[in-house]
């Protein structure tokens, strides 16, 4: 088992981890950019250490600053969390090199799964059901323009080494694709330092379910079920939930066995998720998989009753799992809405500052994953997610209820936040009864602006109003 484990990372990950490895007896190291010199993580790991000025690039993305540091205390092993570098796989390589473990799948496995185009390709051979779509790198607009007029359009352009909605445009016809095909190229090279694009068929009104599966180096694999994240906004997952609502055991069966299947075919190790995208004949297709521990862990690890993170940990120091498939069983229904320091009434503006009071709720089946307090400073060089409100029942409806009642009692003052626009969502009808897809907030926000821009009835003469 390791000593001393350096956390890559910020935030609530960061704190998550720190956690994790005071229950297993290893000391932490949480290192810091100067934005974050008075963060939880620092108060609560047993070392800290600042790598750098608050830019990203210059700290928290920075190999060479964060091996220094892991090398300067001694630590054996280094956690990326999420986001940063947990999926660069150069830096995975760069961990072996110098004989400190990443927490993580092997460079290999991230380097192909953050290839799309060769993650579609080898999913396809392991029997996986794929969109439509280009077969590999797309060249020109002239090639993506034949190639969406051959399956059809709507077509979605995507960056071949992409992740959470950047470098991904979507295309109704030639106009369309011909007008957003330099932006998701320019989005793409700005975000992933690759340009390369492909295409697939658009599937109309999605549904978007991802499967989170645990594997060690003995080769034995076990699905936890799957998460629903159909409620986003411009592909960015705002809810999460588990277990899928509006799955049948078949199609689960089927969902969660393809997961398992996709896993065992690159010799998976570690904590992953692999996502898929329903269409409205509950037909599902592979999207991509994520090779590290997602945000929205917490709602599996509600209706597993397991801790993904020292899961994590224990097969990365090179332990068998510590449960089978048989023993995986799936409780209740569990629901986190992310908290963003947002403005929902100005289209979701970051809203960094100081918090001047900061209320958490509490409560039977509620949990909160946050890095925030009263007078901590918001910064605003990155993710604007200050906590994850977790609510948990016995069903669907007692998590609903439970969220709502939490969301009036998480009180945050001094910025701006996204807790009305859950209320919103959760009360809303068509959420309740199931009736939603990845377009839902989009129209839902639609419908409230035309609802504010409708102009007031004229009184009549004589009558009062």
């Amino acid at each position: 088992m390791f000593k001393k484990i350096l956390i890559a990372n910020r935030g609530e990950i960061a704190l998550r981890i720190i956690r994790a490895c005071r229950e297993l007896g290893i000391k932490s190291v949480a290192v810091f950019s100067e934005a974050d010199k008075d963060s939880l993580a620092v108060r609560f790991a047993d070392e800290s250490l600042c790598i750098g000025p608050p830019k990203a690039a210059e700290s928290y993305l920075d190999p060479k600053r964060i091996i220094a540091a892991a090398e300067l205390t001694n630590a054996d092993a280094i956690h990326p969390g999420y986001g940063f570098l947990a999926e660069n796989a150069d830096f995975a390589e760069i961990c072996e090199s110098c004989n400190i473990q990443f927490i993580g799948p092997t460079a290999q496995q991230i380097r192909q799964m953050g290839d799309k185009i060769f993650a579609k390709k080898i999913m396809a051979e392991a029997g996986l059901p794929i969109i439509s779509g280009s077969e590999g790198e797309v060249a020109d607009l002239s090639k993506a323009m034949g190639l969406a007029k051959s399956f059809g359009f709507p077509v979605i352009v995507k960056a071949a080494a992409g992740g959470g909605g950047r470098g991904m445009r979507l295309a109704r016809d030639e106009k369309e694709l011909e007008a957003v095909w330099d932006m998701a190229k320019a989005e793409a090279k700005a975000a992933f330092g690759n340009d390369a694009l492909y295409l697939e068929k658009f599937v109309e009104n999605p549904r978007h379910v991802e499967v989170q599966v645990l594997a060690d180096h003995l080769g034995n694999i076990v699905h936890l079920g799957e998460r629903d994240c159909t409620v986003q906004r411009r592909h960015q997952k705002l809810i999460e939930e588990a277990p899928c609502p509006f799955l049948d055991d078949e199609t689960r069966k089927k969902l969660c066995e393809s997961a398992v299947l996709g896993a065992w075919k690159i010799g998976y190790r570690s904590a992953g998720t692999l996502e898929f995208l329903f269409d409205k004949n509950k037909n599902f297709y592979f999207m991509e998989m994520n090779t590290r521990i997602q945000v929205e862990h917490p709602v599996t690890e509600e209706v597993v009753d397991l801790d993904l993170v020292k899961e994590q940990i224990l097969i990365a120091a090179g332990e068998e799992l510590s449960i089978k498939q048989a023993d995986v069983e799936l409780r209740g229904h569990s629901i986190e809405c992310r908290i963003n320091a947002e403005d929902p009434e100005r289209d979701f503006a970051p809203s960094p500052g100081k918090i001047t009071y900061f209320h958490v709720p509490g409560g039977h089946g509620i949990r909160v994953d946050t890095h925030a307090f009263a007078l901590y400073d918001v910064p605003p060089h990155y993710d604007s997610m200050i906590a994850k409100l977790i609510g948990f029942g016995r069903t669907r409806e007692q998590a609903i209820g439970k969220l709502l009642r939490a969301l009036d009692e998480f009180v945050i003052e001094g910025i701006a936040t996204t807790i009305p626009f859950h209320k919103k969502v959760l009360a809303h009808p068509d959420f309740v009864s199931l009736n939603y897809d990845t377009s839902f907030v989009e129209k839902m926000l639609g419908e409230e602006k035309k609802t504010k821009e409708k102009p007031a009835e004229p009184v009549e003469a004589g009558r009062s109003s």
